[in-house]
């Protein structure tokens, strides 16, 4: 049992204190215990955002700011313990993005890396430096820091996806720098499909140079193409105790993460999955694609159906239960943990 110090002893320490303070210094041993806890301490919460709940503040807002005027027309998931600091994750943010019929959002380009994941519609598209990739639910396109990007919708559909951006990360190293295009929307350099044709093929050109330094050459990983290679995966083997069948989204010039600060996941759990519980240190978003379930989240359930977002925070043991077949997309700040020697796992 640790001794109570004297009251002569305590007010001494707090003259002390109050003496340090005129010179910016303050004593550790009163907060080393908060500063370096036992296990992952976040005030990041498990939540889940209903897409039926967000979708009419969507559209509502759609109607009364264009995308013009908002630069990006975005409603934040705000996790609950952490209100008002943009953020989901301690390290990341998430907002639902629209973009009406006939529309365009801006160019633009800043130091923040940011990953589109496709909730509903198609026909709208991302240009990234000049070269434009068409949206489909489902996919996965990245953001490389500091490239020029624009988003238009030419079709009739309304479309949403699911921004993820590395912005507290960038933040805590001041590293923050933005830059307004000259015209509204950048001149398009490059046919469509002309970075999957370059790098997506198994093949590469011939002394190419990586033209988005860390992050993936190819910035569309369709849905189409990762469904079917969990469906081909599923039948070849039997599903993780964890995870059911579970791909990573890669940069096929360096085999490793396809962005330098967030990872990417698709998952396939058969109907009747029920996982075994799992926790990592890096806090995950989810997207849910297909099907319906329940996610179990440091002892708090929740039921999740198509286009509902649901986060996971650091160390947090998580369960997944499937109760028809389901595809889950997430992403995550673990290439940073990775590069740093902190990432963990811990399994059952």
């Amino acid at each position: 049992m640790a001794s109570v110090p004297q009251p002569s002893i305590v007010s001494a320490r707090q003259d002390l204190y109050r003496r340090m303070d005129k010179h910016h210094l303050a004593p550790l041993w009163e907060v080393l215990h908060n500063l370096i806890p036992n296990e992952p301490a976040t005030p990041c919460k498990p939540a889940l955002w209903k897409y039926r709940h967000a979708r009419p503040y969507l559209m509502e807002a759609g109607r009364l700011i264009t995308a013009k005027e908002a630069i990006r027309r975005v409603l934040i998931l705000e996790n609950p313990g952490m209100r008002g600091e943009s953020c989901i994750t301690q390290s990341l943010y998430a907002g639902l993005q629209l973009i009406l019929p006939g529309e365009i959002a801006p160019s633009h380009r800043h130091s923040q890396s940011a990953l589109r994941f496709i909730v509903e519609g198609s026909g709208a598209y991302t240009a990234v430096d000049g070269e434009r990739t068409t949206m489909h639910p489902g996919d996965f396109i990245i953001t490389p820091s500091w490239t020029w990007h624009d988003h238009g919708n030419p079709g009739n559909d309304p479309v949403v996806w699911m921004d993820g951006l590395d912005i507290r990360i960038v933040q805590m190293f001041a590293a923050q720098f933005h830059e307004v295009f000259a015209e509204e929307v950048q001149p398009v350099a490059r046919e469509e499909g002309s970075s999957v044709a370059r790098y997506g093929n198994n093949l590469v050109p011939l002394g190419a140079a990586a033209p988005f330094g860390r992050t993936s050459p190819i910035f569309n990983y369709p849905y189409a193409r990762s469904r079917e290679s969990l469906a081909k995966l599923s039948r070849d083997q039997d599903p993780d105790a964890c995870h059911g069948w579970k791909m990573q989204f890669i940069n096929p010039l360096t085999g490793g993460h396809a962005m330098p600060t967030i990872a990417a996941f698709i998952q396939l759990l058969p109907k009747g999955f029920r996982s075994a519980p799992y926790r990592s240190t890096d806090g995950s978003i989810y997207s849910v694609v297909e099907g319906e379930g329940t996610a179990g989240i440091g002892g708090e359930k929740f039921q999740f159906e198509p286009r509902d977002t649901f986060v996971v925070p650091s160390w947090m043991p998580l369960t997944l239960e499937a109760t028809s077949e389901s595809v889950l997309f997430s992403f995550s700040d673990r290439p940073g943990q990775e590069a740093m020697g902190l990432w963990r796992e811990k399994r059952g």
